[in-house]
This record gives structure tokens, C-alpha cells and sequence, in this order.
């Protein structure tokens, strides 16, 4: 797993396990633990993440709605509360957050797929189950 850009839209597309994607988060040190929360953070707001979105978000993960990420998530603006949760230090709140940002990802990006890239896009990322780089 050699591109984060690459695994993380696997994921979020549900073209990998999400245990998997935790197993290789895990083994990252603490600073490229934090540059990957901030991309899949860019993710979301480029993929327009919304309130439903954090909600679904939730359900998806598997997150207590009392879990620090999950609290966050519904506090305010949801791409400022995304900053929020990609600065959380304790690595069990991390991973928590990557669970979570993984699963509004996928929400918002494919409620994004089927207004606007049904009929086809150029977007690299819709074509990763098609086999495509």
C-alpha cells in the first residue's frame, strides 16, 4: 500500500476492509498518522461531506455517538470540526478519527457519484474498481 491517495479512496469506496486499512494506519508513526487524517480531510470537503454524511459516517464505523471523533464531527461546520479531528493526539482517538473520516468519505463521495458521475467522469479515483490505476 504504497499511495495513500489510492488506498484511502479503497477504502472509503469499500474496495478494501476497513480492518485492513486500520492495520496499515496503526503502523504509521504519529506525524504521517496526522498528514493522513489532514488528506482524508481535504478528501471530504473536496467530496462536500455533510451533516448526513457525518451522521452515516458514524453508523458506518461502528463509533459510539459519545466517542471524542464522533462528538466532534456534529459540533459545528463540518470542515472546521474535520480540522478538529485530525489535530486528536492520543493514538486511540486517531484511529477513531481515521475510522471515521474513512466512512463520511465514502458517504459523501458516493452520494457525489450518483448526482454528478453517473453517466461517467474523469475522475481517477471512480475508476479504481474498474482496475485502473
Amino acid at each position: 500500500m504504497d499511495d495513500p491517495t489510492v488506498l484511502l479512496n479503497e477504502l472509503a469506496q469499500g474496495l478494501r476492509p476497513t480492518a485492513r486499512g486500520v492495520d496499515w494506519f496503526e503502523g504509521l508513526d504519529e506525524d504521517e498518522q496526522a498528514a493522513v487524517l489532514r488528506l482524508l480531510c481535504h478528501f471530504c470537503v473536496q467530496a462536500r461531506a455533510s451533516g448526513e454524511d457525518a451522521l452515516e459516517g458514524i453508523r458506518r464505523s461502528g463509533l459510539r455517538p459519545t466517542h471524542t471523533p464522533a462528538v466532534l464531527i456534529l459540533a459545528g461546520r463540518i470542515d472546521v470540526q474535520m480540522g478538529k479531528i485530525a489535530a486528536l493526539r492520543p493514538p486511540h482517538e486517531r484511529v477513531k478519527a481515521f475510522r471515521l473520516l474513512i466512512h463520511v468519505l465514502g458517504s459523501a463521495d458516493a452520494r457525489r457519484r450518483e448526482r454528478f458521475c453517473a453517466d461517467g467522469c474523469g475522475h481517477e479515483w471512480h475508476q479504481l474498481g474498474r482496475g485502473h490505476p
